[in-house]
């Protein structure tokens, strides 16, 4: 069953405003920005709000790279440094990448489902304004000596506060966007119909409801702790401790879902096939869901005990009571992430890509993905020696990286829906290849450096080991993944506002139903109303009736 309007209305276009625009329709066009019910505004407000939140977080990644470079010397203010690190973590995962990707699904899932509208979007505005506010906020406290271990009373208590609002505006939308998915797809559109990225829409956002209330409720019990007497949680330095469950793996894995969903739609496209074995691809992201009950459970994973034989009967116990959350929470989503891979590798197989920027961005992303899960998945075997170690912070760059340039992708894949041009695609291919660089330089050192036992959260230390070099390479790292967002920032700002030429509806021969309306999409998406038959509506529409694959379609 669904509720969509089947109603034509008038398809006015979100385009730029004509040169003569007027002083007060400047105004006028602002205001309407600041408070549309159009998913598409709403979602491209997130989109480009995060990425400015991933500038400011990288900026924070490069004065923290600069200070663990000279170790042994005091570059910034020592004192700052909790904040910094607080800033880096809140600021990667709940000012980008979750975000980003909230961002992608609000703007892109009802025109995949055929729907006129998001359902609820007055809901997804006013999460968006609970969330921009928020973060905001958590800036202002974390830079006035709030947050973790922070010396100011008040500003500890602002920076709870806001942290709880973000999180009330994330849950907001992302609740959005299940529901539409749930309640507005097109006729003949069943759920084993949906587009792939819809799907893993689905499954992040149920898992985001499900975990980010578990934060909030937590961020309330320390508010009021810290409030009072602060002996139950341990007042500002019990924050860290409370809320490390929601920044760190798996519960990372939330953001990397439309990700993985996005980069299995693109291969599709880019080989010219259909998906394969549809109904393994969408177990394959539901297991990556599974990740949202560790958040759920509050869940840390730093007591497995990798043992050989000659265990006692109490040994042997403790060893499975804690391989179960380790298998559960971590193997499992490692698990569907490599279905994922397998079945776009089974779809590919034998075909020539057409190789565009959207899609490298895409793979390079997942790859970087899996990196970080591969990672997290030997970090809490303590025989290894890597807990409490920056080995941990290596796989959340990976993950968190890897996010950030999936979702790049899907920023530059859709935005003829948005904006009616398309992005140059050579300057894209670099841009890819740079990212790839910057996650790899960011993280992979810290995996080595973990080995050699360098602390996690610390600026002043001494192990053996090439100090400097594994910290420069970070600091590089960081350094590039900056350029390289302002740089696909500036190219996005140049082609959306020059004089090149609009985008055709369908640039990518692509397969679902947002490229079935015009490039920029109207207000209310389509003028007419869709009947979907098939997973593939628009590649049936290419193919023909001669199109043997059409025949055996789900």
């Amino acid at each position: 069953m669904t509720t969509i309007d089947t109603r034509a209305t008038s398809a006015t276009t979100d385009g730029p405003a004509t040169a003569g625009t007027t002083g007060v329709a400047r105004l006028d066009t602002v205001a309407a920005w600041l408070t549309s019910t159009d998913h598409k505004r709403i979602g491209r407000l997130f989109i480009g709000s995060s990425l400015a939140a991933m500038l400011a977080a990288t900026a924070t990644g490069i004065v923290l790279g600069i200070e663990r470079t000279y170790a042994d010397r005091e570059v910034f203010d020592t004192a700052a440094m909790p904040q910094l690190f607080a800033g880096f973590r809140v600021g990667l995962v709940f000012g980008v990448g979750i975000p980003l990707l909230v961002g992608l699904t609000v703007a892109i899932v009802p025109l995949q489902l055929g729907s006129r509208s998001l359902a609820f979007p007055r809901v997804a505005q006013t999460g968006f304004w609970a969330w921009a506010i928020g973060l905001v906020l958590v800036v202002v406290a974390l830079a006035n000596n709030g947050g973790p271990g922070g010396g100011n009373a008040d500003m500890v208590d602002l920076f709870l506060a806001a942290h709880g609002l973000l999180v009330v505006g994330l849950t907001m939308a992302t609740a959005t966007v299940a529901a539409t998915v749930l309640t507005s797809r097109a006729p003949g559109m069943t759920m084993r119909r949906l587009p792939v990225f819809s799907w893993s829409a689905l499954v992040a956002s149920i898992m985001l409801v499900l975990s980010l209330p578990v934060l909030l409720g937590v961020l309330i019990y320390l508010f009021v702790d810290h409030r009072n007497d602060r002996v139950a949680f341990g007042g500002h330095t019990g924050i860290g401790p409370w809320t490390a469950f929601a920044i760190t793996q798996p519960a990372t894995y939330l953001m990397a879902i439309p990700a993985l969903g996005l980069a299995a739609e693109l291969i599709a496209v880019t080989f010219r096939r259909r998906l394969a074995v549809r109904g393994v691809l969408f177990i394959g992201l539901g297991l990556v869901g599974v990740a949202g009950l560790a958040a759920v459970t509050q869940q840390q994973l730093f007591l497995v005990r990798w043992r050989g034989s000659g265990l006692s009967l109490d040994e042997f116990g403790s060893t499975f009571k804690d391989l179960v959350p380790w298998a559960l929470f971590l193997g499992l989503p490692l698990l569907g992430a490599l279905v994922v891979l397998a079945t776009g590798a089974f779809t590919a197989k034998g075909a020539r890509p057409r190789l565009v920027g959207p899609f490298l961005f895409a793979f390079l992303g997942v790859g970087m993905i899996l990196t970080g899960m591969v990672g997290a998945l030997a970090y809490p075997i303590s025989d290894l020696g890597l807990v409490g170690t920056v080995f941990e912070e290596g796989s959340f760059i990976y993950v968190v990286y890897g996010s950030v340039l999936a979702g790049l992708g899907g920023v530059a894949y859709w935005a003829p829906k948005w904006w009616g041009r398309t992005l140059p695609n050579k300057p894209l291919l670099g841009l890819a290849g740079l990212g790839f660089i910057a996650t790899v330089l960011a993280s992979l050192p810290y995996y080595v450096a973990g080995f050699a036992d360098q602390p996690a959260g610390a600026v002043d230390f001494d192990y053996s080991g090439p100090v400097k070099l594994w910290n420069v390479a970070v600091l590089a790292g960081h350094t590039l993944m900056f350029v390289t967002v302002a740089a696909f920032a500036g190219l996005a700002v140049k082609t959306f506002t020059g004089d090149g030429e609009s985008s055709v509806d369908d640039p990518w021969e692509a397969h679902t139903l947002e490229w079935a309306t015009s490039s920029p999409a109207p207000v209310q998406n389509f003028a007419d109303v869709h009947t979907v038959a098939s997973p593939e509506p628009l590649l049936d529409l290419h193919a023909g009736p001669g199109d043997p694959e059409t025949e055996h379609r789900p």
